[in-house]
């Protein structure tokens, strides 16, 4: 690296912008793709049984039902890096939300199973998109001094997404007497609940419009001065722009654009790094996370809660879910990735195996014994606590951040698609796998998390405070 590469990118990691409000604005923004993901993937947890009961449908069933949306967003997550690199960030951004859009309204207004299944595919399609543009497009945009706390962005509009959902999803019942398919509005409750997506999708478009593009692929495009006022506008006057422009243009005439022919490496098909990521998709996934906000009012209510309070316990922990987003916001940047990583991975093992123990024992009268009961309640929102302060934030910003820049954006792309199928593979299973043995469900989870610990030790590299170009 030369000196004056290695001066502009201290200048970007000491970076503090003038109008850091504007910064703060444009990452919001751009994260409210991240409050789509997490509403449109937690607002089916009010249906679930709604759609058992009106499709007449077995665990098997609904569990495609449920989980088929998670096709739609490995497909697009897969696919958004080459569309981002050819149209820009903002009109992707904008594609995904007209998809969330019709999703909402299709979904809402379902004629057959299939045609409610074929619109959760579309509106999984546009969360993919949002997983991998949100945080590469913030990675992209924020100086590196603040770049992890606004790469949480994502994962805290997704938290407040899921919590957002549970609690209209409360309402809702709420307003139609507890009754899942009880009328409201001219509809079933269920499909209200899935209709109100609509208002944060037309949201996120609008925001679209409203933030720059970012500057590497303006630079990517040739558009080297509007690439200049950007860097402005969230890096400072301070920061020698002409350096970091220049920075910039010498990191993309180092790398060509990436393709997974680039990704591939070695006897293990996939260069190490691209497997660590991988890992870190699927670790995040395989602990059963997504269980807490997919089923966790079906869940609650298996074990004797009746549905409105089952429906209040899953807001419950999406507030915990915020809380913990926040822990993992103010200390991500300063204690690092890696530390967070294994706290949490200790704390979610320390949950899931209380909630195996809990679910091992019999119900009496339909529920659990008193003290079980409290129990799988605590180690539930202990394991939603250590997760959000974790692995819930921590691997949103690393993919981000950790792969070099030749093949971040395909990289990112598998990486997330990897982390949509492990998502698919515990969402469509836990139904089934619920009526064999609770118990045991969680007991793979909790082996899971223990895994995870000597994976981060081994293989996971620590990337605070380093900038983009450092990666490689």
């Amino acid at each position: 690296m030369t000196s004056t590469a290695q001066a502009s990118t201290t200048g970007a990691r000491a970076a503090h912008p003038e109008h850091l409000s504007h910064v703060i604005f444009i990452a919001a923004a751009a994260a409210m793709g991240g409050f789509l993901f997490g509403y449109d993937s937690a607002v089916i947890n009010g249906a679930v049984e709604a759609i058992r009961d009106r499709y007449d449908i077995g665990s098997t069933a609904l569990a495609q039902v449920i989980a088929i949306a998670l096709i739609g967003c490995a497909i697009g997550a897969a696919t958004a890096g080459r569309i981002a690199d050819r149209i820009g960030r903002i009109r992707c951004m904008q594609i995904a939300a007209a998809l969330f859009t019709v999703s909402a309204v299709g979904s809402a207004l379902p004629f057959a199973l299939w045609d409610l299944a074929f619109w959760r595919v579309v509106g999984g399609f546009a969360i993919g998109m949002a997983s991998v543009i949100g945080p590469a497009y913030i990675a992209e945009v924020a100086p590196a001094a603040y770049r992890g706390r606004l790469g949480s962005f994502q994962q805290a509009a997704i938290v407040v997404g899921i919590a957002v959902s549970q609690l209209v999803n409360w309402g809702i019942l709420n307003a139609a007497d507890g009754d899942q398919r009880g009328e409201l509005l001219g509809l079933e409750a269920w499909q209200v609940m899935l209709g109100v997506m609509v208002v944060p999708a037309v949201l996120y478009g609008l925001l679209s419009f409203a933030i720059p593009e970012s500057p590497r692929f303006l630079i990517s495009v040739g558009k080297r001065e509007r690439a200049r006022e950007v860097l402005a506008e969230v890096e400072g006057d301070g920061v020698d722009l002409d350096a970091r422009v220049a920075e910039i243009e010498s990191a993309m005439r180092r790398e060509h654009k990436s393709s997974f022919k680039d990704l591939l490496g070695g006897s293990l098909l996939f260069k190490p790094i691209v497997w660590v990521g991988i890992g870190l998709s699927v670790f995040q996934q395989f602990v059963g996370i997504n269980v807490a906000f997919y089923y966790s009012a079906t869940l609650w209510q298996s074990v004797g809660v009746d549905p409105t309070e089952s429906f209040f316990y899953s807001f419950t922990t999406s507030i915990i879910n915020i809380v913990g987003t926040v822990i993992a916001m103010i200390f991500v940047d300063r204690v690092g990735r890696r530390p967070l990583a294994l706290i949490g991975s200790v704390g979610m093992l320390l949950g899931l195996a209380l909630e195996a123990w809990a679910f091992s024992y019999d119900l009496v009268d339909g529920r659990l014994p008193a003290t079980q009961g409290w129990v799988a309640l605590v180690a539930a929102h202990v394991f939603v606590l250590f997760f959000a302060l974790s692995w819930g934030v921590v691997v949103w910003v690393m993919l981000g951040e950790m792969f070099p820049n030749k093949i971040r954006a395909a990289a990112l792309g598998v990486a997330a698609s990897a982390q949509w199928i492990a998502n698919w593979a515990i969402t469509a299973s836990f139904p089934s796998l619920a009526d064999w043995n609770l118990s045991a469900t969680y007991v793979i989870y909790t082996v899971f998390a223990a895994l995870s610990i000597p994976f981060v030790l081994k293989f996971v590299k620590e990337t605070k405070g380093k900038s983009l170009e450092e990666m490689g």
